[in-house]
């Protein structure tokens, strides 16, 4: 009869029999190792970022280069031309290395020369300023010279007028300066302020031209120192009768833009000896009113 336990094996021994299991890891190994790995993730992604970046540079820097390059080659290619353009230039115009210097030379020269010309005309300049300056000198001391010479003139003239005579005309009804012998007469010339016509009449005589006009002595008073004449103009004779030494007979004369002037100043026996005064034309001149009826 079989039985479901083994012979050998005792109870005892059924009942000590176990299984060993080994116990679980801690949670916090879990933990540890997923930060690890997260970390070795982000610190793969940086390395891979910084060399990508370093790569762009490196490809950047590289292009610049190869421009650089490119400009550099084409310089150097213009460079080259240029010296190949001179050395022809130079080869066509024949020049050596003496006669560019012979020409810097002449041009030196010419340089110096023309710095020597320029202070040539700079002193010319100088000088001629100068006598400029001196002509001008004395241009101010003869116009000073000049001026004083006016100056001693009108003092003249002022001087001159204080010797003539002062007589009212029977036209203008004002002063007028009369001579009343030869030196007086010099004076009035002088003066220049109206024309001056000298006469010496004659009794007897045909009239006698004074200036613009015709005077004829009609007869004299010697003792009375008085005369009488006939003047001639425009066509009329017209007596002015018993007139006195020193007396300014005025008269108007067709045209004329004043009166005329008749003094008397020296009176003889069937003589007489005066001046005609006429206005200067163009000149002013007193209005002449309408003369009066002679005597």
């Amino acid at each position: 009869m079989s039985t479901d336990s083994t012979p050998n094996e005792s109870p005892t021994e059924s009942k000590d029999h176990s299984v060993y299991e080994p116990a679980a890891l801690p949670r916090w190994v879990h933990f540890a190792f997923i930060g690890l790995v997260l970390l070795v993730a982000i610190l793969f992604y940086i390395g891979y970022s910084e060399r990508s970046k370093l790569e762009g540079q490196l490809a950047d820097q590289s292009h610049r280069a190869d421009v650089l390059a490119a400009e550099m080659d084409q310089a150097n290619s213009r460079v080259a031309d240029l010296r190949g353009k001179l050395e022809v230039t130079t080869q066509k115009l024949g020049l050596t290395q003496d006669e560019l210097a012979r020409a810097r030379t002449l041009a030196e020269g010419i340089r110096q020369q023309q710095q020597e010309s320029d202070q040539r005309l700079a002193a010319q300049i100088g000088q001629v300023q100068q006598e400029s300056n001196e002509k001008i000198g004395a241009v101010s001391t003869d116009l000073s010279g000049t001026k004083t010479d006016l100056n001693n003139t009108k003092l003249d003239l002022a001087a001159t007028k204080a010797q003539l005579s002062t007589a009212v005309g029977n036209i203008s009804g004002q002063g007028t300066l009369i001579a009343r012998n030869q030196e007086e007469l010099e004076a009035l010339k002088r003066l220049n302020e109206r024309n001056i016509f000298q006469f010496s009449l004659t009794k007897s005589k045909p009239p006698t031209k004074v200036g613009p006009i015709q005077l004829k002595l009609e007869k004299t008073d010697a003792k009375h120192y008085k005369y009488t004449v006939t003047v001639i103009a425009d066509d009329r004779a017209v007596p002015k009768t018993d007139r006195t030494v020193d007396e300014p007979v005025q008269f108007v004369v067709n045209g004329s833009t004043g009166y005329y002037e008749i003094v008397v100043f020296d009176v003889g026996k069937d003589t007489v000896k005066g001046y005609l005064s006429t206005p200067k034309e163009g000149g002013p001149a007193p209005a002449a009113p309408t003369p009066p009826a002679s005597r």
